[in-house]
């Protein structure tokens, strides 16, 4: 099976800190995302949210589970599937780069699915999750501490 890639963009009005501050706080994601539950399974070191944190995330019955395998802040998160949906060897970098007074959100993906056949399924449905993820990220960013809007 081959590899597949997703890439998506989003702008956000705040600056690059604030928007990381909202990204690597992994247990806050429930506020701001559809996500029911998100919490850590296991603290990263040094930083709880760092690398070696095992994230679980949850939708109904869905639940996932992502372990941080990068964590540069206020630029750079690189996480990986452990478990919960039917891909393998995904692997997902988010990263923050300042445009004019905020930040530009760069979030790319690549997998393979486990069932053949299931590729353009898979990769629409979590193209369709990021590029929702990314663009309240923005948003929920620029709106904390009287931040603009998000783009």
């Amino acid at each position: 099976m081959s590899e597949l890639r997703i890439h998506v963009a989003a702008r956000s009005a705040a600056p690059v800190e604030r928007v990381w501050a909202v990204l690597a706080d992994a247990r806050r994601w429930k506020e701001w995302t559809p996500l029911r539950t998100s919490e850590l399974e296991r603290e990263g070191s040094p930083d709880p949210d760092g690398v070696g944190a095992l994230r679980r995330f949850g939708l109904g019955p869905v639940v996932s589970r992502e372990e941080v395998v990068g964590f540069e802040p206020p630029r750079r998160l690189v996480y990986e599937l452990r478990s919960g949906l039917p891909i393998r060897g995904h692997r997902a970098e988010v990263t923050l780069t300042p445009w004019g007074d905020g930040t530009e959100i760069a979030w790319q993906s690549r997998f393979e699915p486990r069932i053949p056949g299931t590729g353009r399924l898979l990769h629409a449905f979590l193209r369709a999750v990021i590029t929702d993820i990314a663009r309240r990220l923005a948003r929920r960013a620029s709106s904390e501490e009287g931040g603009g809007r998000g783009v």
